[in-house]
């Protein structure tokens, strides 16, 4: 059974994203989790999307890398594109899947706008997840 860490900087959108796929996905065969440098919150957003999918986010929390216990997990897979990704040990695996934040503040941006940003990148780590090597 693989330890996979999901990592990104708010633990809001896409680490949270990846593992709720992940788990779905893989099942009992990985432990996921997700993490951030900066937790802020589980982006509405991301819930709304990944409940498209049968998953539900609604109780989830963004947590701190500094809660997460590092020698434990197998494979660290980071998700920051335009951002300083946060740093990991140098023993552990690591899969750089550099997505942009589909998070915005541009008030041009409608909900249905932010909603397809959010499934473009849900959409992209689901692929990105079909072709992980578990072995």
């Amino acid at each position: 059974m693989k330890n996979i860490l999901f990592l990104c900087v708010a633990n809001s959108a896409r680490s949270q994203m990846a593992e709720g796929l992940a788990r779905q996905m893989f099942g009992e065969r990985i432990v996921a989790q997700s993490a951030g440098s900066t937790p802020t919150c589980v982006n509405p957003y991301a819930v709304t999307v990944m409940a498209e999918l049968g998953i539900d986010m609604g109780a989830r929390t963004s947590k701190s890398i500094d809660q997460i216990s590092l020698e434990d997990i197998d494979i660290i897979i980071t998700l920051c594109a335009d951002e300083i990704c946060p740093t990991i040990p140098n023993n552990t695996q690591h899969l750089h899947w550099p997505l942009t934040d589909p998070a915005s503040d541009d008030p041009k941006l409608t909900k249905r706008d932010l909603l397809t940003r959010f499934r473009m990148a849900r959409d992209d780590i689901k692929s990105r997840l079909k072709n992980l090597d578990l072995s």
